[in-house]
C-alpha cells in the first residue's frame, strides 16, 4: 500500500477530538510513508489531515473540482494538486490514486464518498481496504446500520466484511495492511468499469 484516500469533513465539527483525530491520522500516514489522497481543501477536517501530513514530512495529493477551487478553499501548499472538471472526476481520480480508503468524521459528502467506494468493492471494481476511524462514537449508528442491513438480508456477510473499523489510525492502517479481500463474485465485467 502506497497511498490512502481519506474522506472527511470540510467542517471541523463541534468537538475538538475530531480535529485531533484528523491530525493524528495525518501524522500516522506521514510516519508510515503513505501518501495522503484527499479532496484538496484547506479547511476543517480536510485541512487538518493535510497539514499534519505535510508538517511531518509526508506527501499530500489534493483533488478538487474547478467549482470549489474557484471558492478559494483549496490548500495551496500540497505536494500535488489536481484540479478536475467535476465531482465525478474528482472521486474517480481519488480512487485511481489510492490503495485504501478511510472515512473520518464528516457530513453528507463524506458518507456518500465512503459508501460509493464500498459499493465499488462490493461490485469487484476494486479490492482495496475500506474503513472508518471510530472517533468519539461518531460512526456507531452507521456501523449498526450495516449490521442491521446484513441481518435483514440486504448485505451479505462477505460484503459486510468489507467494512473495517478501528479506534486509532495505527490500528486502522494495520488492518489495511493485513487486509485480504473476501472472495465475492464479480457483478461486473472489467470491461464495463
Amino acid at each position: 500500500m502506497d497511498a490512502v484516500c481519506v474522506y472527511c469533513g470540510s467542517s471541523p465539527g463541534d468537538r475538538p477530538e475530531y480535529l485531533d483525530a484528523a491530525r493524528e491520522m495525518g501524522r500516522t500516514l506521514a510516519e508510515r510513508d503513505l501518501t495522503l489522497v484527499y479532496g484538496g481543501g484547506s479547511v476543517g477536517m480536510m485541512g487538518a489531515v493535510a497539514d499534519a501530513v505535510l508538517d511531518h514530512g509526508g506527501e499530500a495529493v489534493g483533488v478538487i473540482p474547478e467549482a470549489l477551487d474557484a471558492r478559494e478553499v483549496t490548500h495551496q501548499e500540497l505536494s500535488d494538486l489536481r484540479v478536475v472538471d467535476s465531482m465525478h472526476e474528482r472521486k474517480q481520480t481519488m480512487a485511481d490514486l489510492a490503495d485504501g480508503f478511510a472515512a473520518l468524521p464528516g457530513g453528507l459528502g463524506t458518507l456518500e464518498e465512503i459508501c460509493e467506494i464500498l459499493t465499488w468493492a462490493q461490485l469487484g471494481i476494486h479490492r482495496d481496504p475500506c474503513g472508518f476511524l471510530a472517533v468519539e462514537d461518531y460512526f456507531d449508528d452507521l456501523v449498526s446500520f450495516f449490521d442491521h442491513a446484513t441481518a435483514q438480508g440486504f448485505v451479505s456477510e462477505d460484503h459486510r466484511d468489507l467494512v473495517l473499523v478501528a479506534d486509532d489510525p495505527d490500528d486502522l492502517l494495520d488492518r489495511f495492511e493485513a487486509y485480504e479481500p473476501p472472495e465475492v463474485p464479480r457483478w461486473l465485467d472489467e470491461s464495463e468499469t
